[in-house]
C-alpha cells in the first residue's frame, strides 16, 4: 500500500470512528437530559404524595398485562378465557393428576431391570410443622419404593419438634428414612453435604424441606433411567400458595436440556435427580455459592452427564411463603452474586474469557452473557432482491449507518427486477451505471453456478456502498434458496448473514451480538429478534410442529416488544430448533457443509430445514433478543395465503413434514409438549 493509499484509508477509518463517537456522545447527552428531567419529577412533593395512588394504578395495569402476556396459562387474551383455562389447568396438573389407586398399585408392582435406590437429600432448618409433615408424606407416598430419605437437621433448640416429627416418621419407614441432628447449622450447602455423607443410593435427589413431590415422580424417573439410560433427570414444576398445591401461582413447563438457557437462567431447578458417579468429589454444594448452590451444582453435573432427561410433567410443587426463594429473589439478595459467580466459573471451564454477565429486565438472576469476539472475521451479508428500491435502500442504509462492526460486505442478489427506481438505486449504491455493466455481461451469472458471464459487480468510486456493496445477478425464476446459495458462493467472508431486503437494523452492535454466538464451535445458526412496524414481535425463535400446517411457527408471535416472554424467555439468549432466514448468521464452512439452503423449498421452510440440518450435526441453534431489527414482512413477495402461492406452500409443507417426520413426531425439544401447537403464546394444551 502506498503512503497516499494508507493516509486515505486512515482518514476514512478516523472519520468513521469520529462519527461513531459523535453519535455516542449525542445519545449520552440525551440520556443526561432525560435523567435530569426524571430526577426533577421524582423530587417534586406532589410526586411523592401520589405514590400510593400510582402503586394502585400500576398493580391494576400488571393484572391486565398478566392476562395478555405469555406466562404459563397466562397466554390468553380475555379474563373469561384466562379463568376458564386456569381452572382446567388446575385440574389437569394438580391433585387430579395424581395416580388412581389402581394406577398407583400398578406402579408399585412394576419391576424394572434396574431397581436403583434413590437417596433424597433434605436439609432441615427450623421447618414449620405443617410444611415438614407434608414434605415427609409426599416421600412416603411415592409409588416407587426403593428410596432413601436423608435428613440433616440444623434447627435450633426452639424448633426441637423437627427432630421429634422426623423420629416418628423414621420409626415407620422400614429404615428408609435416616435422620441426623447436626451440631450446628451449616446453611443449605453445608446441611445438604451432610445428607450426602450418609446417603447410600446409586442416584441422588435434591428436595427442599418445605416442598411437595408428585406421588409418581420417582416412578417416572426410574422408568427413564431404564428406558433411556438417564443419568441426570428433572421435571416441570409449579409454585403454590396457602398450603394447597392446586392453588398454583406460576407453572413452569420447561424445555429439554438447553445449555445456553441454563447459563442464562437456572431453568432446571427442581426436581434434580442424578447418578452419584457424576460427582467430581465428595462435595455436592459448594459453600462459596450459597444462595445459588443449586445453579452451580446443575452446571457442573450436566457437564459431566451423558444422558440428561427432562420429564415433561408437572411433578414438583414449590411452596411460596415469606422468606422462601419461590416468593421472590428479594428474600435472598446474596443469591444474585452467587449465581453470577457460578456461571462465570462454568464459562471459564469451557474456555471462555473476557465475558460479561449482567442481570436483565426480567430478573436479576436471568442473565445476559456477552462473549468476547475473537479477532475481526469478515461477515458476508447476503440480500436477495427484486425491485422494492425503497425497502432495499432502507435496509442497506441501516447497515451502513448503524453498524459498529466494520468488517463486512453486502452482496445483493438481483433477481429479475424491472423498475427504473431499483436500477437507479443500484447506480447510486455502486457509483457506476449498473445497467450498462449488466448488458456487457460483467454483472450477471447463472442460476446455479458462477460459470456464466464472469460474475460479481463490486462497488467502486463514490457510490454510497463503496467498498462494501456488491451485486450478483440471478437469471432464473425466483427460488429463495437458489438465490441465496448463489450469493453465498460469491461471499468472501468467514461468516454468512442471510438478510431479508425488508429489514431495518435497530441495535447498532447487531453484528457483534450474532457473531459472539456464531463463532462458537458448538453453534450452528444464530437468529435475531424481529419486529413488525407496529413494534410487535415477528420472530423470537422457531418452534417445529407449531401452527395449522404442523410444520413450524414463530414463538411469542405478535406479542408487544416489551413483553418479558414466557418465564422471561424474551430476555435472554437461548437454544431453539430453528431461526428465521430473514436474519440468520452461520459460518460459511457450515453453510457449505450442509449443502446450503435446500432448493426444493423454493419459498418457504428452507430456513427451518437448514437449521434442522445443522441440528443433525449436533450443533446448537441460538436465538438472541439482543440483536433487534424491524422486519416489514412479505413486503417483497407478498403473503402465501391464496391461489397458487397457497398451493405451493401446501406442497412445501407436505415435503417438510415427510422429510422431518421423525423429528416432528418427537416434538420440539425446546417447546414443552404441554403447550398448545395451535397458539404461539405458550398457552397450555388442555386435555379432554
Amino acid at each position: 500500500m502506498s503512503d497516499l493509499e494508507y493516509r486515505n484509508a486512515y482518514e476514512k477509518e478516523h472519520l468513521k470512528c469520529a462519527d461513531l463517537a459523535s453519535r455516542v456522545a449525542e445519545l449520552e447527552a440525551k440520556n443526561e437530559e432525560l435523567t435530569w428531567k426524571l430526577d426533577r419529577i421524582k423530587n417534586n412533593p406532589l410526586w411523592r404524595i401520589s405514590k400510593p395512588a400510582r402503586n394502585a394504578m400500576h398493580w391494576a395495569i400488571r393484572q391486565k398485562d398478566r392476562l395478555s402476556n405469555c406466562g404459563g396459562v397466562r397466554g390468553v387474551c380475555s379474563k373469561v378465557a384466562y379463568k376458564k383455562r386456569e381452572k382446567e389447568a388446575m385440574k389437569q396438573f394438580g391433585t387430579e393428576s395424581f395416580p388412581t389407586p389402581e394406577q398407583a398399585a400398578y406402579e408399585r408392582a412394576e419391576r424394572f431391570p434396574r431397581m436403583v435406590k434413590i437417596s433424597i437429600l433434605v436439609p432441615l432448618y427450623n421447618t414449620p410443622r405443617e410444611f415438614l409433615t407434608e414434605m415427609l408424606d409426599s416421600v412416603m407416598n411415592q409409588t416407587y419404593e426403593n428410596w432413601e430419605l436423608c435428613l440433616a437437621d440444623g434447627s435450633d433448640t426452639e424448633h426441637a419438634y423437627v427432630g421429634e416429627i422426623c423420629g416418628e416418621y423414621e420409626s415407620r419407614s422400614n429404615s428408609r428414612i435416616v435422620y441426623r441432628k447436626l451440631e450446628r447449622n451449616e446453611g443449605i450447602a453445608g446441611n445438604t453435604n451432610a445428607c450426602l455423607s450418609f446417603a447410600t443410593g446409586e442416584y441422588i435427589g435434591l428436595f427442599d424441606h418445605d416442598d411437595v413431590l408428585h406421588p409418581s415422580v420417582l416412578y417416572e424417573y426410574v422408568k427413564a433411567i431404564n428406558e433411556q439410560g438417564a443419568d441426570y433427570l428433572y421435571c416441570d414444576e409449579t409454585t403454590f400458595k396457602s398450603g394447597d398445591i392446586n392453588k398454583m401461582l406460576t407453572m413452569h413447563f420447561k424445555p429439554d436440556y438447553a445449555p445456553d438457557n441454563l447459563r442464562a437462567n437456572n431453568y432446571i431447578c427442581h426436581f434434580s435427580v442424578f447418578a452419584r458417579c457424576l460427582l467430581d468429589g465428595d462435595e455436592l454444594f459448594r459453600p462459596k455459592f450459597d444462595g445459588s448452590q443449586d445453579h452451580d451444582m446443575i452446571l457442573r453435573l450436566t457437564d459431566n452427564a451423558k444422558k440428561i432427561v427432562h420429564i415433561p410433567r408437572l411433578m414438583y410443587y414449590w411452596r411460596s411463603h415469606a422468606g422462601s426463594v419461590a416468593s421472590g429473589i428479594e428474600a435472598k439478595p446474596y443469591a444474585i452474586a452467587a449465581a453470577k459467580g457460578a456461571v462465570a466459573e462454568h464459562l471459564k471451564k469451557h474456555g471462555f474469557e473476557h465475558f460479561q454477565i449482567t442481570g436483565t429486565r426480567a430478573f436479576e438472576t436471568i442473565f445476559r452473557i456477552r462473549y468476547n469476539i475473537t479477532g475481526t472475521p469478515k461477515v458476508s451479508i447476503v440480500i436477495a432482491n427484486k425491485d422494492h428500491a425503497s425497502d432495499l435502500q432502507r435496509c442497506v442504509s441501516s447497515i451502513l449507518e448503524k453498524s459498529t462492526y466494520d468488517n463486512y460486505e453486502i452482496i445483493i442478489v438481483e433477481n429479475n427486477s424491472t423498475t427504473k427506481e431499483i436500477k437507479d438505486y443500484y447506480d447510486k449504491l455502486l457509483g457506476m451505471p449498473y445497467e450498462a455493466m449488466v448488458k456487457s455481461g460483467q454483472a450477471s451469472c447463472g442460476a446455479r453456478t458462477k460459470e456464466h458471464d464472469g460474475g460479481i459487480l463490486r462497488s467502486m468510486g463514490e457510490g454510497v456502498g463503496a467498498g462494501k456493496a456488491a451485486i450478483v445477478t440471478y437469471l432464473g425464476e425466483f427460488n429463495y434458496s437458489a438465490v441465496n446459495n448463489l450469493g453465498v458462493s460469491y461471499a468472501s467472508g468467514e461468516y454468512i448473514l442471510l438478510l431479508n431486503n425488508d429489514t431495518e437494523v435497530i441495535t447498532v452492535n447487531w453484528l457483534e451480538e450474532l457473531l459472539m454466538y456464531a463463532q462458537r464451535k458448538d453453534v450452528g445458526a444464530v437468529g435475531a429478534k424481529l419486529y413488525y412496524a407496529d413494534k410487535t414481535i415477528q420472530h423470537a425463535g422457531v418452534v417445529i410442529g407449531l401452527g395449522a400446517h404442523r410444520t413450524a411457527g414463530h414463538s411469542h408471535y405478535k406479542q408487544p416488544r416489551q413483553n418479558l416472554g414466557y418465564m422471561g424467555r424474551l430476555c435472554y439468549a437461548q437454544n431453539v430448533s430453528a431461526v428465521t432466514g430473514a436474519c440468520l448468521m452461520v459460518k460459511k464452512s457450515l453453510y457449505d457443509e450442509v449443502g446450503g439452503l435446500d432448493e426444493g423449498f423454493a419459498v418457504s421452510l428452507n430456513d427451518v430445514d437448514f437449521c434442522l440440518k445443522l441440528r443433525e450435526k449436533q450443533l446448537l441453534n441460538v436465538f438472541t433478543p439482543f440483536c433487534e431489527l424491524y422486519h416489514y414482512e412479505s413486503a417483497s413477495r407478498g403473503l402465501d395465503d391464496s391461489g397458487e402461492k397457497a398451493e405451493r406452500y401446501n406442497r412445501e409443507s407436505a415435503r417438510f413434514r415427510e422429510k422431518w417426520k421423525a423429528l416432528l413426531e418427537k416434538g420440539d425439544p425446546y417447546y414443552n409438549p404441554n403447550f398448545s401447537l395451535d397458539r404461539s403464546d405458550f398457552s397450555l394444551k388442555i386435555n379432554g
